[in-house]
């Protein structure tokens, strides 16, 4: 991108950074508010409504009403509607060039000192003399160079024969010089994790409230303090909200003091170490028995005994259903057994 700008020197309007590169406002809400800065003594004085000023610059509709809620929304506009003593509604409206929070702007309306200290007007100072020149444009004018020039031949060194305390010290050998260290092969500190995440948090603050909004290295300035919450089991919303909720009426003059203070204060107690209970010890299984032979019918086997059998599970299991047969005799004819029921039997 090539730039080439000239400085105005007549007709211009001073537009602070902070309203220029401005992420939330659209270039109408820019523009307008530049447009009602600029405005000459004779016609800001004069009790229009924005809405004309807005007008003149072709705003209208939704793109007025786009901008002035933005403006609104960052602290530039303040509104006020009061009933008049005839009953009629009237709607006041200031408009400024800084943020001002809602009891800022209602001081500064009623004329008192609304704004921070820094935000005083300059005092008019006396006219140039003469009239206003021309601007050249081309490259930079040419300067005298005053370093150090550089000699075509070196100053003539003494020829005198030298001492011998001087031949001595000239034949010892200069140590040599070790060589530097590479500036890429230094290790850079790794920050720790907690150190990152409570700078994120940090710098994230200005998204919920524009008073708390930190540099990077401010940022960087309260991130151990915001890290040893997230050591003590706070997490990062849990963070986000305890420094974000309850904050002053009147609005925070100072970011940083307040969020020094807020994470010092607040601070919360350091987690227990909880030790854990090791789980009970189970009863050692019974040892395994041998094979013994079963002396049932059939076939010779063998089985595992649990406790004391002497049979195993199918022997025992036919056993018991015999004496089961035997205790109640089924009749062999299922009509006799049909006929003993119907009877009673």
């Amino acid at each position: 991108m090539l730039r080439h700008a000239i400085a105005p020197v007549r007709r211009y309007t001073k537009a602070s950074h902070d309203v220029v590169r401005h992420s939330r406002l659209n270039s109408d809400a820019k523009v307008l508010l530049l447009y009602v800065q600029g405005l000459p003594e004779s016609e800001a004085a004069a009790p229009r409504p924005l809405s004309e000023h807005a007008a003149r610059l072709g705003l209208k509709g939704r793109a007025y009403q786009k901008a002035k809620q933005l403006l609104a929304d960052c602290g530039y506009l303040h509104e006020w509607r009061e009933q008049g003593a005839r009953g009629r509604w009237i709607t006041e409206q200031l408009l400024a060039n800084v943020t001002l929070t809602r009891d800022e702007a209602s001081r500064a309306r009623e004329g008192g000192a609304g704004a921070d200290a820094d935000d005083y007007v300059p005092s008019e100072r006396p006219p140039t003399v003469g009239g206003p020149g021309e601007r050249t444009v081309g490259d930079s004018p040419q300067t005298e160079d005053l370093r150090e020039k550089d000699l075509p031949h070196p100053p003539p060194q003494d020829r005198r024969a030298p001492d011998a305390d001087e031949a001595a010290v000239a034949e010892e050998p200069e140590p040599e010089a070790e060589p530097e260290a590479e500036p890429w092969s230094v290790p850079v500190p790794v920050p720790a994790p907690e150190l990152a995440e409570a700078e994120g948090v940090l710098l994230s603050l200005r998204h919920a409230h524009r008073d708390l909004l930190l540099g990077v290295r401010e940022a960087r300035s309260l991130a151990d303090a915001a890290a040893e919450w997230l050591r003590r089991g706070v997490s990062a919303p849990d963070l986000r909200r305890a420094l974000t909720t309850g904050l002053p009426a009147d609005g925070v003059r100072s970011a940083v003091g307040f969020l020094r203070h807020r994470l010092t204060q607040k601070l919360p107690a350091a987690r227990r170490q909880v030790t854990p209970t090791p789980p009970p010890e189970r009863a050692a299984a019974p040892a395994r028995r041998g094979l013994v032979t079963c002396p049932g019918p059939g076939d010779e086997h063998v089985f595992r005994p649990r406790n004391d059998e002497t049979h195993c599970l199918r022997c025992r299991t036919a056993a018991a259903f015999e004496a089961t047969l035997q205790r109640q005799p089924l009749s062999e004819q299922w009509r006799t057994r049909v006929q003993e029921c119907a009877a009673g039997a």
